[in-house]
């Protein structure tokens, strides 16, 4: 994957984009959050540093899902009522990029669904409710509403002026996986699979007390 330089306008320090197609970036050395317009980039803010995690996965760890080779590009870290949990924003060889989930333990992968089938809308949903996408019956499992705790790396759209979000995680008997995203108005579909840790070939993961 290509990775374009350019200087971050609010401290000038180097901006190293990890994935090509970055709508978004936050700047590893002032942590102002840089939105690109082609060669140029904008402040729209600054965050805080992230809080504690205990994941192994880190920017730029890289990994393999069956053939397809990917590395951890960008990550957005949610809050909601029972804890948190980490969507790192994954870059593939071929230029997509797709999200793992990473919450105590468990991980999802999923890319960005072409449904054109109408999704409801948010009050309308209700746990157990079924949904068929590419031929299989997904059921509503989870509906959670989720706020942004924080950001860093290459995302794929602006995140800096969204506070709240609603998510429905959808799942199948044979370990499929789904999520509608409410943080965009139509909503997005995303559509994965449960997977087990060692089956991501992981990489150049974050070294620290407990972990091995």
């Amino acid at each position: 994957m290509s990775q374009p330089i350019a200087n971050c306008p609010s401290c000038g320090a180097p901006v190293r984009f990890r994935w090509s197609s970055a709508v978004q970036t936050v700047c590893e050395y002032c942590h102002s959050i840089l939105v690109r317009h082609d060669l140029d980039l904008n402040k729209v803010g600054e965050v805080s540093d992230l809080p504690p995690d205990s994941s192994p996965i880190q920017l730029g760890t890289e990994g393999k899902f069956r053939e397809f080779a990917f590395v951890v590009v960008g990550r957005i870290l949610y809050e909601y009522d029972d804890g948190r949990w980490n969507e790192w924003h994954i870059g593939f060889q071929n230029g997509s990029s797709g999200w793992l989930s990473d919450a105590q333990g468990e991980y999802a992968l999923s890319i960005l669904s072409a449904n054109t089938v109408p999704l409801p809308p948010a009050s309308e949903l209700t746990t157990g409710r079924p949904f068929q996408f590419d031929n299989r019956v997904y059921r509503i499992t989870t509906i959670t509403i989720a706020h942004y705790a924080g950001v860093e790396g290459d995302l794929p759209f602006e995140y800096w002026d969204k506070t709240v979000c609603n998510f429905a995680d959808l799942g199948t008997p044979d370990a499929r996986f789904g999520t509608i995203d409410y943080s965009e108005s139509p909503p997005l579909l995303f559509l994965g699979e449960f997977v087990a840790f060692d089956e991501l070939h992981l990489r150049n993961l974050r070294q620290f007390e407990g972990w091995s």
